[in-house]
């Protein structure tokens, strides 16, 4: 129980900035407004940092950000109609798993079901779009819902959660002298979870015995960064390759011998040689639409599958596995690397058969990177590339733009990384990259967008400007949306709804406080980048390009024309 100081009486806003307080929690994205005004009072009284947004639908992005890089929650506050504007960035961490508190105010309690002003199921609309939302009744047990809330953010699969907490809770005065307040290793600690050594050597055996193995890592497998000398250690012990995907990327970097890069079927080559495998090693990889759902021909009917995973859920969904291992994947990864190494591992040919691959993927990039007018999206990712330390975080956001980037660019580093979760929404890089600046001020930030996906949250330019976020954005301009322009046209022969004004968007960032540059010839883009990684503001470098079909859609195009989904 914690020592912390505290009067005879006090308010539920004070309750709540002590629960947060124990959990270590710093900073809170926010848009002020009515119903949270006596927290934020009370709470602006405390060591906390508000981050506001323009927004809420930013700010539950960079609480999402925030917690996927430092494994901390990201903590929002917001109104009743904020919440109704968070909804989509709440689907969006939930995509992610990401460990967020939602917080929202409401009009009074005593009112509900009356017609109070801005009335809203805000816990029915939760629902769909968190592993659960609960609606506060007593300022007492806001320490309960708080540890409540956070403990099942964090069971098994990570993802957010939401509080609603009327104003007339907020300000409800309380003796709390008897009301108990813990530290989180109280109601949320517990002793990783290990395999049982049987399916340890069972695993090794396997993987003894194979000649193309091949180990997917996905978001459970970067939830604690211990996981990467543990990984490591298991590569260079068996030899046996990694991909990665999601938060995972970077966990290894992508320069290791043995990690084969992104896994992603329509931007590496190398991930199709899946195909080919004898021996899958699953760690917190869903066995979904991104796999074929585990189904041949994509992995092998007679492959032998791996899979280790937080939620009991996710084994052998979709497909029988054979040998399903429910843990925390660093303590599992560090169980096979101990077993591992009793044995004496060969190198295997199938991993320089999947390094070719690889290579020949990065050449092909490369050689679309020509100096021309206006400028491949290639051009771009290469000339920016010039500019990258490997501990600099880069995001990725939009359509062709993003996919050739995402494609090229490696991972070098943990959480520095990131694109889009499988649900796709645009409008993600600023905020995202406005957090990680925030987690990590003495790096630097990139975000890398095409100007359909800049538009929807460019107006956090400001944020970014007011809290110092120093963030350089590329954005790719084709004044289209690029990826449902070219299949719309390889599809279906003409294009709906499909284009944009060219949009000076470094015009708009000067406006709002930040530096702007505008590059329509490629001789002129390394000198803007390089004015904008010096200049002491966010800055955004708006660059004309052509319209460029990126793998992916290629990929989306063959698909449907093949009778399957977009993706």
């Amino acid at each position: 129980m914690s020592t912390l100081s505290s009067s005879a009486h006090v308010t539920g806003s004070h309750l709540l900035a002590r629960s947060l307080q124990l959990e270590g929690i710093k900073n809170i994205f926010t848009l002020v407004g009515d119903h949270i005004l006596p927290a934020l009072d009370v709470m602006s009284d405390y060591e906390f940092r508000f981050i506001d947004t323009r927004h809420e639908q930013a700010a539950m992005h960079m609480a999402d950000a925030w917690a996927r890089i430092t494994g901390q929650p990201g903590v929002t506050m917001v109104t009743t109609p904020g919440f109704a504007n968070v909804i989509p960035s709440l689907a969006y961490a939930m995509s992610s798993e990401s460990p967020v508190l939602s917080i929202s105010g409401s009009a009074e309690l005593a009112n509900i079901d009356r017609g109070i002003m801005q009335e809203l199921d805000q816990i029915n609309m939760a629902k769909p779009v968190t592993k659960g939302a609960w609606l506060v009744r007593d300022a007492r047990r806001i320490p309960e819902y708080v540890a409540l809330a956070l403990r099942t953010a964090y069971s098994e699969r990570w993802g957010p959660v939401h509080l609603t907490i009327p104003i007339d809770i907020q300000e409800q005065i309380v003796d709390d002298s008897s009301i108990p307040f813990y530290i989180p290793q109280q109601y949320r600690g517990r002793a990783p979870v290990a395999a049982p050594g049987e399916q340890i050597q069972q695993a090794v055996q396997l993987l003894k015995n194979s000649e193309k193995p091949i180990v997917i890592a996905s978001n459970p497998a970067a939830y604690h960064l211990g996981s990467t000398v543990a990984l490591e250690r298991l590569l260079e012990t068996t030899h046996v390759p990694l991909m990665t995907d999601e938060s995972a990327r970077g966990i290894v970097s992508d320069d290791h011998p043995y990690c084969m890069g992104f896994f992603d079927l329509s931007q590496n080559q190398a991930a199709n040689l899946i195909k080919e495998a004898d021996l899958v090693l699953i760690l917190g990889k869903k066995l979904d639409f991104s796999v074929n759902y585990g189904q041949p021909p994509l992995l092998p009917a007679d492959a032998k599958l791996i899979q280790i995973d937080p939620s009991p859920a996710e084994l052998g969904r979709n497909r029988g596995v054979d040998i399903a291992m429910l843990g925390d994947i660093n303590i599992v990864v560090e169980q096979l690397a101990d077993e591992a190494a009793k044995y004496t591992w060969p190198s295997l040919p199938w991993v320089d058969t999947l390094r070719a691959r690889k290579a020949a993927q990065q050449e092909w990039f490369e050689g679309l990177a020509v100096a021309e007018t206006p400028m491949h999206p290639m051009f771009v990712h290469k000339t920016l590339e010039g500019f990258l330390k490997p501990e600099d975080t880069i995001v990725f956001d939009g359509g062709d733009y993003g996919h050739f980037g995402r494609g090229f660019h490696q991972a070098r580093t943990p959480r520095s990384w990131f694109y889009l979760p499988n649900l796709g929404m645009l409008g993600t890089a600023l905020p995202t990259a406005m957090a990680a600046k925030l987690a990590k001020p003495s790096t630097r930030v990139v975000a890398v967008s095409g100007d359909g996906a800049f538009g929807f949250n460019g107006m956090e330019i400001d944020t970014a400007a007011r809290h110092g976020l120093n963030v350089v954005t590329v954005v790719g301009n084709d004044a289209a949306w690029s990826i449902d322009k070219n299949i719309q046209e390889q599809f279906y022969g003409r294009t709906v709804v499909a284009d944009l004004a060219p949009i000076r968007y470094d015009v708009m960032a000067e406006g709002l406080g930040g530096h702007g540059e505008h590059v329509e010839k490629a001789e002129d883009l390394s000198p803007a980048l390089e004015r904008a990684f010096k200049v002491n503001k966010p800055a955004v470098v708006n660059v004309r390009i052509r319209n460029a079909m990126s793998l992916r859609a290629q990929a989306a195009v063959a698909k449907r024309k093949a009778g399957g989904s977009s993706y």
